[in-house]
């Protein structure tokens, strides 16, 4: 992803956002608690800097677990962000949040060894067993 100006919003768009960018890094998420927040096999996530994302409209949050927070808008429910102690600085967004979503290019799996058995991954991305810190 490049460090182009970044946008998104909910399903019912009463919760929007902006980031200047850049894109921290890009990738899919195979988690059981993102598998269940999402009700997905898998999440495709991107990290930006926390304090240069804008919000319109006011997110819901629900602490998932200890120092891990999932936001969401009220309205309609969409997720949109996961925040964590563990990073911080950093926020990361839904990548089908985006209002264009060719501008997602993901660059890993993340918690891989968690993953569903019954979807078929076939890139060439690289698969690592937890988070890109191990």
């Amino acid at each position: 992803m490049t460090a182009a100006d970044l946008s998104g919003r909910c399903l019912c768009g009463q919760l929007t956002w902006t980031a200047p960018g850049p894109v921290l890094w890009a990738g899919h998420c195979h988690c059981e608690s993102c598998r269940r927040a999402s009700s997905a096999p898998v999440t495709s996530f991107f990290g930006v800097a926390r304090d240069r994302v804008s919000w319109q409209g006011e997110a819901r949050v629900f602490l998932s677990s200890p120092g891990n927070e999932r936001g969401f808008c009220g309205t309609c429910g969409t997720q949109m962000f996961y925040r964590s102690e563990r990073w911080p600085s950093e926020i990361h967004l839904y990548a089908v949040s985006l209002d264009d979503p060719s501008q997602f290019t993901p660059e890993a799996h993340f918690h891989y060894a968690e993953r569903v058995a019954w979807m078929r991954i076939e890139d060439d991305l690289p698969k690592c067993d937890g988070s890109a810190e191990g």
